[in-house]
C-alpha cells in the first residue's frame, strides 16, 4: 500500500475519533470531523469510506446538515443537553476559579447561539425526506 493512502488512512482514523469525541465534548464539533473522515477514507481506502457512509453516526449528523442545511430540533436538543451537562459539570468543578466558570459560561452561550440562532431547525421528519 502507499505511503500517501497509509496517511489518509491514519488522518481518517483520526478525526473520525475526534468527530466521535465531538458528539460527547462540546469543544470539538462533529460534523468537520466527518466530513473530513469521509474526503480521507475516500482517497485512503473505497471500502472504509463506504462503511463511514453508512454508519449512523454519519446518517444522523452529517447527511442532514450536507443535504439539508439544518438540524432537526431533537438534535439540537440532544447537543444542547449533552453541552449543558457537561459544560454545567465543568462549572461545578471550577467553584475557585471564576475566569474558568467565565470561560465555561461563555462556551455554553456560543453553543445556544450557533445551534438556536445560525444552524436552521429542520421540520419533523424533513432531515430524512429526500
Amino acid at each position: 500500500m502507499k505511503t500517501k493512502k497509509l496517511l489518509y488512512l491514519a488522518l481518517g482514523w483520526v478525526c473520525l475519533g475526534l468527530g466521535t469525541l465531538g458528539v460527547v465534548l462540546p469543544l470539538l464539533p462533529t460534523v468537520p470531523f466527518y466530513l473530513a473522515t469521509v474526503f480521507c477514507f475516500s482517497k485512503g481506502s473505497q471500502r472504509l469510506h463506504d462503511w463511514f457512509m453508512t454508519t449512523r453516526l454519519y446518517q444522523n449528523f452529517v447527511v442532514p446538515f450536507r443535504e439539508k442545511g439544518g438540524m432537526s430540533l431533537r438534535n439540537k436538543l440532544t447537543a444542547m443537553i449533552t453541552v449543558t451537562l457537561l459544560l454545567g459539570f465543568g462549572f461545578w468543578m471550577m467553584d475557585a476559579v471564576p475566569v474558568g466558570r467565565a470561560v465555561a459560561a461563555l462556551v455554553w452561550l456560543g453553543h445556544v447561539y450557533v445551534l438556536f440562532r445560525r444552524i436552521p431547525t429542520l421540520a419533523p421528519g424533513a432531515e430524512h425526506a429526500p
